[in-house]
């Protein structure tokens, strides 16, 4: 296994130390409090200086060092490796002062440095070159179903719901609009653009291709509709649990059977990534152990939450799949469909 780089090293030191801290007794450090000499961290190499008592180890230089460039000749001169002692000096600065605004209770520092931790602790275990050909080749056999690329077809649809209305009210406006584009099936994108109460309006009905098992939010009574019709033909209107709805079928795809030598990207990723789930399974499982953990139920049933609430804006924790950036990895193509589905 590979060891932690010298920063994080030191930010899971010091939040366990605070967390010690705060079992013992229930006193805890401030946010800021300079480290002192004898407080215990871990040094990247010899230790060749401190800032405030974090040291500063040779081995995090070597690193600094090698990706600087001599102006000069082929060695680094004096003032260049003092750019690179000042540059590390103000990194540790710039950490203890992140620690003093308290930065590291920020959820976004603390996915990413979850994250750091995964891929240091447990992903850099799993390479692609530890799995043979055999292995790929008998996970290959035993889920090829995994494999196939299903019968699909591309729908378009109009909703108009019943919540706001009667049904009556319903199935007469989705009768208008039938008329319509069934006299006019190339007017059906402007149409569901104006008239289509779903998610698939703004991209003018159309819900992308969907394989016989349906996909998350779309309701499967429309699916199964779209699989008995031909391609360009359109429905009646027909009512859903959501309301009464108009589809077009605009085409298919037949099921398509792989090899595995055109799945074999495919074959790897999975198998990695099933090898990846149970070290983070156990790694997670072994930190559960030793860990004091209470959740208030009522609390967290009462907590309302916004579904409509952009959850964009700053780096996403991983689960136990892949991470991003794996090193050595040379994972050959291994096809995909003709054309990506809209999803």
């Amino acid at each position: 296994m590979r060891t932690l780089s010298p920063f994080f090293a030191v930010a899971i030191a010091l939040l366990s130390s605070a967390c010690e801290g705060g079992q013992n007794g229930g006193k805890s450090e401030k946010a800021g409090k300079p480290a002192t000499e004898t407080t215990a961290m871990p040094v990247a190499g010899e230790k060749i200086g401190s800032v405030n008592g974090m040291p500063i180890g040779s081995d995090e230089y070597k690193e600094a060092a090698a990706r600087k460039k001599p102006a000069e000749g082929s060695a680094l001169s004096d003032a260049e490796r003092q750019e690179i002692i000042d540059r590390l000096v103000e990194e540790k600065l710039l950490y203890k002062a992140a620690l003093a605004k308290g930065l590291d209770k920020d959820p976004k520092v603390q996915k990413v440095m979850v994250n750091t931790l995964l891929r240091d602790a447990v992903y850099n275990d799993v390479r692609s070159q530890d799995f043979t050909d055999e292995e790929l080749q008998a996970y290959y056999e035993v889920h090829k179903d995994d494999f196939v690329v299903p019968e699909k077809v591309q729908i378009k649809r109009i909703l108009i719901k019943t919540e706001n209305r009667t049904d009556d009210e319903a199935k007469a406006e989705a009768e208008r609009i039938h008329k319509i584009v069934k006299n006019d099936p190339g007017k059906f994108k402007e149409v569901a653009a104006k008239n289509s109460e779903d998610v698939y309006r703004r991209r003018g009905g159309d819900v992308g291709f969907v394989p016989k098992e349906g996909k998350p939010g779309l309701d499967q009574a429309v699916v199964d509709k779209a699989f008995e019709l031909n391609v360009e033909q359109l429905s009646s209107p027909f009512k859903s649990e959501e309301g009464y709805n108009i589809i077009f079928v605009a085409n298919k795809r037949e099921r398509v059977d792989r090899t595995f030598q055109q799945m074999k990207g495919s074959v790897l990723r999975k198998v990695k990534n099933e090898r990846l789930k149970e070290l983070y399974d156990t790694y997670v499982a072994n930190l559960k152990a030793g860990a004091t953990i209470e959740v208030d139920a009522a609390k967290v049933s009462a907590i309302k939450v916004d579904r409509g609430a952009s959850a964009a804006g700053g780096p996403k924790l991983r689960g136990p799949g892949a991470p991003s950036g794996d090193d050595n990895d040379n994972d050959e193509a291994d096809g995909g469909d003709a054309a990506e589905d809209q999803e």
